[in-house]
């Protein structure tokens, strides 16, 4: 199925040429297809948003406890690690369990939906908006900290990037979004590229630190270096009252470790057959890879003593491949690829969401939880405006924040895990109506991933609320309201248009006399185009009306109309000393239809100029005036458009 072309002759609007010019040809309905990836391949796609937060987790916790406990940081971040990989083992026992019942894409906002109903559901629909958005930024910012730590550790100290940690993050954003908007599709294989090869730099790096911790040979970072964060001082009672309130702040840091674990239950589509064996399959393999790198990456800062820095450039994970791979051409070479696999993969996570994100809102928009233009496809087939919403706010929490991995995580985990508890407890009250082989144990794990997700969106928002915490509990129920808002409002139009009866004329006259009327503003082939209209349709009756805003204007404009003899039809002034043309109209519009017998059809002629110049210079007011007297039970109202020709080219 070819695009319709337009008549030879028929100029495209420049907004269209425009649009075609940087996004490309419009593609059709039909090119609308689902990639169905191999396992391996799916892996690489949907794994790169949860493998990629490993590259920051262990530094987000190491940020908290440094200042308070020193050196012993490094020792207390092992236990820590070891609390978010049990998290990661119930979590993922509970999406083996999702992925197997629902396959279809959504995760635990169909989860929620299906087992509490759509207003709950609306809970996890927040929850995965504000992670999506939240993603966006954070990924994108590790990913420009990653290119700068690079630059710090090859430049020996070189610092000339700094100043371009904002405009590259958001230069970022805006070409991941101009992307996704001609059609980059999320499922395309080149994106399983950048986990791999960020798994098997991090896997080097683990090996090579492994044989020289053996060896007695891997050195440690300077802890009291220039601009690393200042050790705290430890003491007898470090672990109780303030302290513990920091290793709770530092295992919910961690907990951004486990973001888009979610990814392969939102994405279950694009798995073959069967879809819930392959994906459980693939999700399992995501999570003993994710745990792998996580226990690995917090191992080394343990041996390293590598600390995050004031700045958060360079990175705990460059520290750890400079101090791992040493000196000399082989180590810059190892530190390059670990510094370029893990930009590359965190963009490349930082990408996902601009798939994601569209579809849930698409989703949710069926559901008329949001505006339904979400539900639409664009120029290229994909969700331009959920694209384009996306990628507005995360450029302004870029903006608000400064790019700050660190600020921007106390807005993170609150969406993600309230998106787990979600599911947990959805699946929970799933297996609770059903009698089913291994039921108890399913409810045990589920019920427990739900109240331990739970319990850490609550250590989050307290321990967090002063860091940027609670704008997210401020938006999530301002949010949750705002969804259901618009739901409300959907289903009021709706039951409205049920209730009307139907006809009982069926498509009869319901009026016995028909007016037309033109709006006429000034003496032009705007308005006798009108006129020739108006007398097409053969109404009971043709008048002009002209509202008299300025006196002196209408009486030369009355005077002319008289002289003319082009029209037979009278001209009606209709006085208006107040300016006020919209009541002015609606007034005189209810006067002509009084009666309750007459119809009033209001030609409003409209000069469409071709140029920009034009358009500017000449304000249209038609669609103005038409939805104030939209109202009106007997009036019906049209604008012509009449297109002014452009000065010195022909017709």
């Amino acid at each position: 199925m070819a695009t319709t072309d337009r008549p030879a002759g028929v100029p495209e609007p420049v907004p269209y040429r425009l649009k075609r010019l940087l996004l490309g040809p419009p593609l059709v309905t039909a090119r609308i297809r689902k990639e169905k990836l191999d396992n391996r391949t799916a892996l690489g796609v949907l794994a790169s948003d949860c493998v990629s937060s490993s590259a920051y987790g262990s530094e987000e916790m190491l940020r908290v406890l440094v200042p308070v406990v020193g050196v012993a940081a490094f020792t207390l971040l092992m236990p820590v690690t070891g609390a978010i990989l049990l998290i990661l083992v119930l979590l993922t026992l509970c999406y083996c369990d999702v992925v197997m019942i629902y396959t279809r894409a959504g995760g635990s906002y169909v989860v929620a939906r299906e087992n509490f109903g759509p207003d709950v559901a609306q809970i996890a629909a927040v929850a995965l908006l504000v992670d999506y958005v939240v993603t966006v930024a954070v990924q994108v910012s590790a990913g420009t900290n990653a290119l700068i730590s690079l630059a710090h550790l090859v430049g020996d100290g070189w610092t000339g990037l700094d100043h371009l940690q904002v405009p590259f993050s958001v230069g970022m954003v805006l070409l991941l979004a101009y992307g996704n908007l001609r059609g980059l599709r999320e499922a395309g294989r080149v994106f399983a590229v950048p986990a791999y090869l960020f798994m098997a730099a991090v896997g080097l790096m683990l090996v090579v630190g492994l044989v020289r911790w053996a060896l007695g040979e891997l050195p440690h970072a300077d802890v009291r270096a220039a601009g690393a964060v200042p050790l705290g001082e430890t003491g007898d009672g470090w672990l109780y009252g303030a302290s513990l309130f920091m290793v709770l702040r530092a295992f919910a840091n961690g907990g951004s470790s486990l973001t888009g674990l979610e990814a392969i239950s939102n994405g279950i589509s694009v798995f073959r057959e069967p879809q819930g064996v392959n994906a459980r399959r693939t999700l399992v393999t995501m999570s003993c890879a994710l745990g792998v790198l996580v226990l690995g990456i917090s191992w080394l800062a343990h041996l390293t003593h590598a600390l995050p820095y004031t700045d958060g450039t360079p990175t705990v994970i460059a520290q750890e491949a400079h101090l791992v791979f040493g000196g000399g051409w082989a180590g810059t070479a190892g530190l390059v690829f670990v510094q370029l696999a893990t930009a590359l993969i965190l963009y490349t996570g930082a990408n996902t969401p601009f798939t994601g994100f569209p579809y849930l809102a698409s989703f949710v928009a069926e559901d008329r939880f949001l505006p339904r233009q979400l539900t639409r496809r664009g120029h290229r087939l994909v969700f331009s405006n959920g694209i384009i919403c996306l990628a507005a706010v995360s450029l302004a929490l870029l903006l608000v924040t400064d790019a700050n991995v660190d600020k921007l995580v106390a807005l993170y985990a609150i969406g993600v895990f309230t998106a787990f508890t979600m599911a947990g407890s959805g699946l929970t009250a799933y297996h609770l109506r059903r009698r089913e082989a291994g039921r108890l144990w399913k409810i045990a794990v589920n019920a427990t991933a739900a109240v331990v997700s739970a319990a850490v969106v609550l250590i989050f928002a307290v321990t967090k609320f002063t860091e940027g915490a609670w704008l997210v509990v401020v938006v999530f129920p301002l949010g949750v309201w705002v969804l259901i808002r618009i739901n409300r409002e959907y289903r009021a139009e709706a039951a409205a248009l049920a209730a009307l009866p139907p006809a009982e004329e069926g498509d009869r006259p319901r009026w016995r006399r028909h007016v037309v009327q033109i709006l006429v503003d000034a003496f032009d082939p705007a308005v006798f185009q009108a006129l020739r209209y108006a007398h097409e349709i053969r109404p009971d009756e043709v008048r002009a009306v002209h509202v008299a805003v300025d006196g002196p204007r209408a009486r030369r404009l009355a005077a002319r109309w008289a002289e003319s003899r082009a029209t037979d039809v009278p001209l009606e002034l209709v006085d208006c000393q107040d300016r006020r043309l919209e009541r002015a109209l609606i007034d005189h519009a209810a006067a002509t239809t009084a009666d309750g017998d007459t119809a009033l059809t209001l030609l409003i002629p409209h000069r469409a100029y071709r140029t920009t110049l034009g358009r500017l210079l000449h304000r249209g007011g038609g669609e103005r005036l038409a939805h104030a007297l939209e109202g009106l039970p007997s009036v019906a109202v049209t604008v012509l458009p009449y297109a002014v020709p452009v000065p010195g080219k022909p017709r």
